[in-house]
């Protein structure tokens, strides 16, 4: 959890994706995030959080579906959306979270 706090405080956005291996619209998701990551570089962090491995993190977040995208900047959530966004709709978001 400590980690996760380490993770989230950076100064610049980390957009934590919130899945599970039996979800379908999670698959969908992962290659849309390779895509940001692909076009924003250091500018993001993304981090995956499996919600069965990690339910208290889950709890903690009040995450009840899955895909959950959440994004910190500073250790505060600035945003957050559950389902599958489009590459840029994602991208713009973490571009005005500054």
């Amino acid at each position: 959890m400590s980690k996760f706090s380490e993770i989230i405080n950076q100064d610049k956005p980390v957009l934590v994706d919130f899945f599970a291996d039996w979800c379908g619209p999670c698959k969908m998701l992962a290659p849309i995030l390779k895509e940001v990551k692909d076009s924003l570089g250091d500018g993001v962090s993304i981090i995956k959080i499996d919600v069965d491995k990690n339910q208290p993190l889950a709890a903690k977040y009040q995450v009840r579906g899955v895909p959950t995208m959440i994004l910190f900047k500073n250790g505060k959530q600035v945003w957050r959306q559950s389902g599958v966004i489009q590459k840029d709709e994602i991208i713009n978001i973490i571009k005005t979270s500054n």
